[in-house]
Formats: structure tokens, sequence, C-alpha cells
């Protein structure tokens, strides 16, 4: 009787299968699961910049990337801190300095690949007070009023647009006189957000940032400081050597000098737009 049982309940099943073949159904396998198939990122590249030019190259990645379909990481910080960052060994695939000596002193070492060093920026650097502090300050001799007891600079010892602002005091001949009001920051960027929150009522900061809703800024002389003739190039150890020599070409080209324009950044004396950057 039970082997009766069995044989009965056996062939309900076959029935069951073969109607459901028959509508078209198919039988799917228990505890099915589906997988996506991993899709491959885009080529990308890091690039180390100096803090001064963080808005011109904001717009420059998101360009290079339209047209492009790289990805380009951006790492902003004073020029200083960023080689020292390279040669203990970050990896990073381009350096876009505040000043050339640093990416000299770089190529020097071996860390930057000498046929892709090339100028693509010169600076200025601006006198800066928070719009709604009140105070007036349009020449560095104004930085003596008492109502000024606090000076935002960006450190000299490993920022290019710090020692900019020093060179430019200790010219004009105040250096001396306002050496207890000044505040260091760690980089351009910060230096103008000291001025931008009211921690510090005036600063010294780069053309290149000024241009933000809090600030009032003058321009300082410049014969009072020493060029900021920007340089750039590609790192020996960087795994995507030709994308970014491609984003060096890009910046230095046609394009980007038209956005760096924008930002107040002019064209370096020897620079030559129609002679691209050897890629490496």
């Amino acid at each position: 009787m039970i082997a009766y049982y069995r044989w009965a309940l056996l062939a309900m099943l076959l029935a069951a299968f073969t109607l459901a073949g028959c509508a078209g159904i198919q039988p799917q396998p228990a505890n099915l699961f589906t997988t996506k198939l991993p899709t491959t990122p885009p080529e990308e590249i890091t690039v180390a910049a100096a803090a001064s030019m963080q808005f011109a190259f904001n717009e420059l990645k998101a360009l290079f990337e339209k047209e492009t379909g790289y990805r380009v990481n951006l790492v902003y910080g004073s020029t200083g801190q960023l080689v020292q960052q390279i040669e203990n060994g970050a990896p990073y695939d381009l350096i876009a300095a505040a000043n050339t000596e640093y990416v000299d002193r770089l190529t020097n070492q071996n860390l930057v690949l000498p046929e892709s060093v090339a100028l693509y920026a010169q600076g200025q650097i601006v006198l800066a007070t928070n719009r709604a502090s009140g105070i007036e300050a349009t020449t560095l001799n104004d930085l003596l009023s008492d109502d000024i007891m606090h000076i935002a600079i960006a450190n000299p010892e490993h920022a290019p647009y710090g020692l900019a602002a020093k060179q430019a005091l200790q010219s004009s001949g105040i250096w001396d006189r306002i050496q207890d009001k000044i505040v260091y920051a760690e980089n351009i960027r910060q230096a103008l957000q000291y001025v931008q929150s009211g921690d510090a009522e005036a600063g010294i900061v780069a053309l290149g940032e000024a241009n933000v809703p809090e600030i009032e800024w003058s321009p300082v002389d410049s014969t009072l400081y020493q060029p900021l003739n920007q340089a750039l190039g590609v790192t020996t150890k960087s795994q995507n050597p030709e994308i970014a020599g491609q984003f060096a070409n890009f910046i230095a080209g046609i394009e980007g000098q038209a956005i760096l324009n924008k930002y107040g950044f002019g064209l370096p004396p020897t620079a030559n737009l129609e002679q691209p950057i050897k890629n490496p």
C-alpha cells in the first residue's frame, strides 16, 4: 500500500511539470541570487595642487573630466607640505606647485620627470579685509592701524604665497612693526578663511582665492615680492603618466589658461601655448 501511494505521488509531480512546460513556464532553481557584473572604473589620476589653485582647479577638473572621461582627484595644501608628502612616497601623479623651486627640488631627487616640467601660471597677492568688519585697508601701511590686531598670512616656511606676503611686508618696511599681529595659516586657503570668519581683521592672500562675497581686496604692488611663477610636473611614480601629461597639457593650453585667467592668474612670461608639454 505504501508503495502504491509513492507511485501515485510521483505520477502527480510528473504531470505538474509536464503542464508547466506546455504552458511555457520554466521552473526556477531555489535560492537564486542575481549578481551584477563588475564595471571597469574610469582611469584616474591624483593631483597635488597648491591651495591657491582650488577655485580654478575645481573648474579645470570638471571640464577635463567631461572632455576625456578620465577622473581627476584633487588634493590641496601648501606646496611645501605636498612636496614633503611626495618625498615620503605619497602616490600623486602630478604636482601643481605655487612656485618653481619646489618642482626643481623634486626633479633633482628624480621624483618628477624633467621633460614634463613647465610653467603654467603666475600668481598675485592681495590685501584682504572682511566686508562686515567695517575696517578699510587698501595699502600695506594701513596694517599699522590699531584697529587691525590680527593679520593672516600662509606660513612662509612652506607656502610660497606666504613667503611673498612676508617679502612684501619687508620691502614696504613694516614687517618688524607688525610681526606681533601676524597669524600663520597652514596654507593660503586657510589664511583667507581666517579673514572670512573674522578671526583676522586683515590678511594677505592669493588673488585667485579672494573673489568671494565676504572679502574686500586691493592688489599688493608686485615689485615688492619675487614673481610667483608656478610650475607643474608629472611624478616618476605616477601609475598613469600619460593621463597626468594630458591634464598638464590641458592646464597649460588655451582652454586651461582661459580658466586660470578668469581667477586672476597671469600667463607665465616664458609659457608657450602652442608648444605642448611633452607627455611621459
